[in-house]
């Protein structure tokens, strides 16, 4: 996929120390997610289903490892 055009943003929360992800959606039917300090790298195409389901599950603090 093409993510050339894509508008990429950080998290509000973001502290600028660096260790960030940026996301751009609106891409017809992916997120993109990256490393913000790699901005030219490898970029995750994920569905829009799941990436609901990753962001609620951070502010629910569900994650597990």
């Amino acid at each position: 996929m093409d993510f050339s055009s894509a508008r990429w943003r950080k998290s509000s929360r973001s502290n600028n120390q660096g260790e960030c992800v940026e996301v751009a959606d609106g891409l017809g039917g992916v997120v993109g997610v990256r490393d913000s300090k790699d901005p030219a790298g490898p970029v995750l195409a994920v569905a829009p289903a799941s990436w609901s389901a990753f962001v609620a599950a951070a502010k629910a603090g569900t994650l597990t490892s």
